[in-house]
């Protein structure tokens, strides 16, 4: 079976049959091997960091290079958010429902507050500059979680070229009630993705490494959390063979939904490639929304993509997202 990526992509609005390749049969209680690729948006440079706005039924993400948050939602199709937007790359929610942004051109973690002011969070670790903040995540005790890679002191169309003033890059656990940043992993080249296993027992972490040097990693590699402050016992989890894993979500059954240079690949809680979403456009992150869930979008270069599953995300933004729509249900029921 061939893992080439589709030539062309259909136009927007319009869906790619064929997209679903089931390679295990517990993918087929993941998703359907039927299932639709939808295109909902198009004209972006490098599209990243999707987080869904449950309050808004949208989804809000990166287009990097273009410096400048999009926003989609089936009310009112694709739309600039934000712009500039400080060559922001990754995105999620907090436990309040707040996005938090990781903005390479500031080298910092940023916070969006519910009147839509947005701030600064954290910009340097021991006195010195962070090299350009990438992916985030957050724990369910509020603990923000994120990796440290220099894509946006390096590479122009990402950022502002600078020195790397950071001896390694680390991912990184932010304290907001403290204040306390603390360097929990410098094991890994370029750290990118991040998330957590269901119970956050574990913590999984993509290096892209071979994405800048051919012999650098391309693989995920999953931590021990101890104590909920802690990494120990890195080993890979998942080696890609072409491309590398960029950005990544972990579903409610521990499996592994991320990216790759073909699309989506699904990966089991044991590392076992299930199922593979062929996108026709080098892909870089998807996270998991819509009201019941199920629905994962995918940021791939120039668009923003869609397709339903059979499971939902884990994680915190997940939970918040399964608040929200308790809520507008409970709402319904007595309205």
């Amino acid at each position: 079976m061939s893992n080439a990526v589709p030539v062309s992509p259909p136009s927007v609005g319009s869906s790619l049959s064929g997209a679903v390749a089931i390679l295990d049969d517990r993918a087929r209680a993941l998703i359907d091997p039927e299932a639709e690729l939808v295109r909902l948006t198009e004209g972006g440079i490098w599209a990243e960091g999707p987080v869904y706005l449950p309050a808004e039924d949208a989804v809000m993400y990166s287009d990097v290079r273009a410096d400048r948050a999009m926003r989609w939602s089936e009310a009112t199709g694709g739309e600039v958010w934000r712009a500039p937007n400080d060559n922001t790359n990754g995105n999620t929610l907090d436990r309040e429902g707040r996005v938090l942004h990781c903005e390479h051109n500031n080298r910092r973690i940023a916070r969006t507050e519910a009147d839509g002011t947005r701030h600064g969070l954290v910009d340097r670790y021991d006195g010195r500059p962070l090299n350009s903040p990438n992916d985030i995540v957050v724990r369910s005790d509020g603990s923000i979680w994120f990796t440290d890679p220099p894509y946006g002191i390096i590479l122009p169309e990402e950022g502002t070229p600078a020195p790397q003033e950071q001896p390694a890059c680390f991912v990184f656990r932010f304290d907001p009630t403290s204040q306390e940043l603390t360097a929990v992993s410098d094991f890994l080249v370029h750290p990118n993705g991040l998330a957590f296993s269901p119970d956050e027992s574990r913590l999984y972490v993509s290096d892209t490494g071979g994405g800048m040097d051919p012999a650098d990693p391309r693989h995920v590699v999953v931590f021990d959390v101890v104590d909920g402050q802690r990494l120990e016992g890195p080993r890979v989890f998942y080696e890609m063979e072409t491309g590398v894993p960029d950005g990544f979500r972990v579903d409610i059954g521990g499996n592994v939904w991320t990216s790759a240079e073909d699309g989506i690949h699904v990966v089991g809680s044991d590392g076992i490639l299930l199922a593979r979403i062929r996108v026709p456009e080098v892909t870089a992150n998807c996270v998991f929304g819509g009201p019941d869930g199920r629905r994962l979008f995918i940021a791939a270069s120039s668009s923003l993509y869609a397709i339903d599953t059979l499971t939902t995300g884990s994680g915190v933004a997940c939970d918040v997202a399964g608040q929200v729509a308790a809520a507008r249900e409970g709402g319904t029921n007595h309205g």
